[in-house]
């Protein structure tokens, strides 16, 4: 197993806390991080019928069966959601250890459970790798978001548009599998499966549709008028399925960013998704040359850059503060990180050299913001600055 950032913050909390809920698209990793951090804890996984009967017939007697100081991971727990409430009573009169719960759908966004557990657990989230510790790297902490990293460690031998295809999912890289395939099964697990768990997914075929033309509008502001008319359904449903995307990990929105914060809840969002490699295959793209002239090969890359500025926060156990910002004239920015004490614009460009039209957006930025730091993540391998622009390689954004 490749060594995940997470892993310390997962620890430490789960010293502080009753319980840590650990979640995360599927097959990001979760079960293995969880028993590789504590190896000692018992392990039940509720994907089993026989325990998962267990858990919904006798909430009390399984849990019973977890009590001692050793602790307890508990995986795939979006299974058993009445289970909840009992953890509630057991975690209150301090039965047992502390408790791992993993889960591939954030029950956090589910009125079922959502308050059940307040108080008493801390939340992570683990997407798939970062390029960082795919390459096996130091992971640059958030603070360090813009600072220049370690030249002596050089280019790695990782190609973009390889990385761009197959995505980061650890067993695509782990077991070295065609991306292609196992992608197909995993799609076609969650429409299949995951999805009739969920609520408001009644015809998984117009849902499928729907969501390859979300694909086909990655990077782009999310506009449910016009994607619920393309897709044939009405515009509370498709903000229903949006919602059940983001709640399973597929897609996640950018809100624009404004002085005035409360304008950042009511502005139209960007949509991305949660793995490039996820993204290809559901804009039909079957080869790395194929995605080569692609006519979204930019947004593509533009996604690469939203996830790993994703995962140098998560992975870090920090809600990530990332944005948009556009004004009602076109000009626009990918990605404003907002730290509080100081904020960071940054542009993707996929292009393996920087023209001077490339860094027009973070020119007219800090033109309006002076004091906001400016970077340019693009398809390149040096790392420099240009005209007090940092200029940050595409395989350095969360290696330090």
């Amino acid at each position: 197993m490749l060594p995940r950032t997470l892993q310390g913050r997962l620890t430490a909390l789960a010293g502080l806390f009753p319980a840590v809920f650990l979640t995360g698209p599927r097959q990001s990793g979760k079960t293995t991080l969880a028993r590789r951090c504590f190896p000692e804890f018992t392990y039940v996984n509720l994907e089993d019928l026989q325990r998962r009967d267990e858990a919904i017939e006798d909430p009390r007697g399984f849990l019973s069966r977890l009590e001692g100081p050793t602790g307890a991971i508990l995986d795939e727990v979006q299974r058993t959601p009445d289970l909840f409430s009992a953890i509630q009573v057991w975690l209150d009169e301090g039965r047992g250890g502390p408790l791992i719960l993993t889960g591939s759908q954030h029950f956090l966004l589910d009125a079922r459970v959502s308050q059940t557990l307040a108080g008493r657990v801390a939340v992570l989230e683990l997407l798939p790798l970062s390029i960082a510790e795919l390459l096996g790297r130091p992971a640059r902490g958030p603070d360090a978001v813009d600072a220049v990293g370690q030249r002596d460690q050089g280019a790695p031998e990782l190609d973009l548009d390889g990385l761009l295809f197959s995505g980061t999912f650890p067993r695509i890289h782990d077991r070295g599998l065609p991306p292609e395939v196992w992608l197909d099964g995993y799609l076609r697990t969650y429409v299949e499966r995951d999805l009739r768990t969920l609520r408001a997914v009644g015809d998984l075929d117009a849902f499928t549709r729907f969501l390859r033309l979300c694909a086909g509008r990655t990077g782009q502001l999310l506009n449910y008028s016009s994607l619920a008319s393309d897709a044939g359904v009405s515009q509370p449903t498709a903000k229903q399925w949006v919602s059940v995307l983001r709640a399973s990990y597929v897609v996640d929105v950018l809100q624009p960013h404004h002085r005035n914060l409360n304008k950042r809840l009511v502005k139209t969002p960007k949509l991305y998704f949660v793995d490039t490699g996820l993204l290809c295959n559901l804009l039909g793209i079957r080869r790395v040359e194929h995605l080569q002239v692609h006519p979204l090969r930019g947004a593509v890359f533009e996604n690469l850059v939203v996830c790993e500025l994703r995962k140098l926060f998560l992975h870090h156990g920090e809600p990530p503060p990332l944005w948009f910002w556009r004004d009602r004239q076109g000009h626009e920015v990918d990605v404003v990180v907002d730290l509080g004490h100081r904020r960071l614009a940054v542009e993707a460009k996929s292009a393996v050299g920087v023209s001077r039209g490339a860094l027009r957006g973070l020119d007219y930025y800090r033109g309006l913001a002076p004091e906001t730091g400016t970077m340019l993540v693009y398809g390149g391998d040096e790392q420099h600055s240009r005209r007090g622009h940092v200029l940050r390689p595409w395989w350095a954004i969360t290696s330090g």
